[in-house]
């Protein structure tokens, strides 16, 4: 008879890198905004092209905001933030707008979102 013996380990998120960064959010966030101002002057095939890149880079912002929700806040950060969740939230939810949308001010509402998380993690940094 084998024996098997499965140690737990702890770890921050699904690999303990310790690297975070709303950089990564924002530059998806930033490539979304500059195909929604650049659309109405695209020919046919690169409006196509220009939709499904838009639709990649919204669904990165989301990957990346919920990196960052889920692995790097924690508890303590709620109570300097009590709208944490509120605002991640509501920014995932536009990025998910935009792959619905091309007007160019739902990108900078995505963006603006985007920066105001980035406050948030940059104030938490600072006290740490």
């Amino acid at each position: 008879m084998k024996l098997f013996f499965i140690k737990s380990v702890y770890a921050h998120c699904d690999l303990p890198c310790g690297v975070y960064d709303p950089a990564q959010a924002k530059i998806e966030a930033q490539s979304v905004k500059a195909i929604m101002d650049k659309y109405a002057g695209l020919d046919d095939h690169n409006k196509t092209r220009a939709i499904i890149i838009k639709e990649e880079r919204a669904e990165l912002v989301k990957r990346h905001l919920l990196v960052l929700w889920a692995d790097y806040f924690k508890p303590e950060h709620l109570e300097k933030f009590p709208d944490l969740h509120t605002k991640f939230w509501m920014a995932i939810k536009q990025a998910s707008e935009c792959k619905h949308h091309l007007e160019p001010e739902a990108g900078q509402k995505l963006l603006d979102m985007v920066d105001e998380i980035g406050e948030m993690f940059w104030a938490t940094k600072k006290q740490a």
